[in-house]
């Protein structure tokens, strides 16, 4: 069912970490402060991998196909500088090698890994797509958007559907919705309360803001929709509820596959986003109003 809405608060939050994603669907950076632009945090998945033969943007949202890219932990080798293209990265492989995007090698042994040709892409193709698989929980998303975008099943029988980017982010990044994702520790230790069982970590949900709001209630984030907030010196307008896919649950570092996490936020926190239908929800979207640089400590508030 349907959590009732969040009220707005005035509560100020502080941020307590900050992370970037050079390469999507890989581990990322926890860094001290972003620069966030009108296209969101600078370098956030400033790269994808492709598949070489169709242009599909790999996203471990299909897990079977992509899902041991989040296996790797991307880091850039110099800082991401505006209007410029990003700087070459260092990819982590599961087996802790590291390679290189500026040498050679690094497109063979992730192809390797993914057991098809794959390239790395920082330029955004026209018409791009990605895929993502729908397991069988009871809320997750509307069954009109699954049926009317599905293309194939996976190896357990559940959908998978083919979603083009065009229109939803800037042109110049790999993000599938929202430019900027932010989330608060209250969000967290609800659903852990929820479902003690499970481990509810940020790390499975990838913001780049965490925010602490001292106690403040669960999915605060959801009140904060059309609000434009002060963080750091930059302006952020929360544009909607963040919807919840699969690659949460998926197995990383320290942190077990999960899908009860999942179930979990479907059962307690579905949100109706307009001309979207219902989605299983947690942490917020927000596009940026006024640029600015952020740092970890920083108060977030009312504008």
């Amino acid at each position: 069912m349907s959590a009732p809405a969040s009220q707005a608060t005035t509560t100020h939050a502080t941020i307590t970490a900050l992370h970037r994603f050079p390469v999507k669907s890989m581990q990322g950076e926890r860094v001290d402060a972003l620069a966030l632009l009108p296209g969101g945090a600078l370098g956030d998945r400033a790269y994808a991998v492709v598949d070489a033969e169709d242009g599909t943007v790999a996203s471990a949202k299909y897990p079977r196909k992509w899902g041991a890219l989040l296996g790797c932990s991307a880091a850039f080798l110099g800082e991401p500088e505006p209007d410029a293209a990003p700087p070459p990265v260092a990819v982590t492989f599961p087996d802790g090698r590291t390679l290189r995007s500026d040498e050679p090698g690094l497109e063979a042994a992730l192809s390797d890994l993914l057991g098809r040709a794959v390239v790395l892409s920082a330029d955004p193709a026209a018409g791009a797509e990605f895929e993502e698989q729908w397991p069988q929980i009871e809320g997750l998303a509307p069954q009109a958007f699954i049926d009317d975008t599905t293309v194939e099943h996976s190896e357990e029988g559940e959908p998978v559907s083919r979603i083009g980017t065009a229109g939803l982010t800037p042109t110049d990044s790999f993000l599938d919705l929202g430019v900027l994702h932010l989330m608060t520790g209250s969000t967290l230790a609800a659903l852990s309360e929820a479902a003690p069982g499970s481990t509810f970590d940020a790390r499975r949900y990838r913001p780049n803001l965490l925010l602490d709001t001292a106690q403040g209630p669960g999915f605060v984030e959801d009140g904060w929709v059309g609000e434009t907030l002060a963080a750091g010196d930059a302006r952020i307008t929360v544009t909607m509820p963040t919807m919840r896919c699969v690659m949460t649950t998926l197995a990383q570092e320290g942190l077990p596959e999960d899908r009860d996490t999942l179930r979990t936020i479907a059962k307690i926190n579905r949100r109706r986003i307009p001309g979207m239908g219902t989605w299983a929800c947690a942490g917020a979207y927000a596009d940026v109003a006024a640029a600015g640089t952020v740092r970890v400590g920083d108060r977030v508030g009312p504008a």
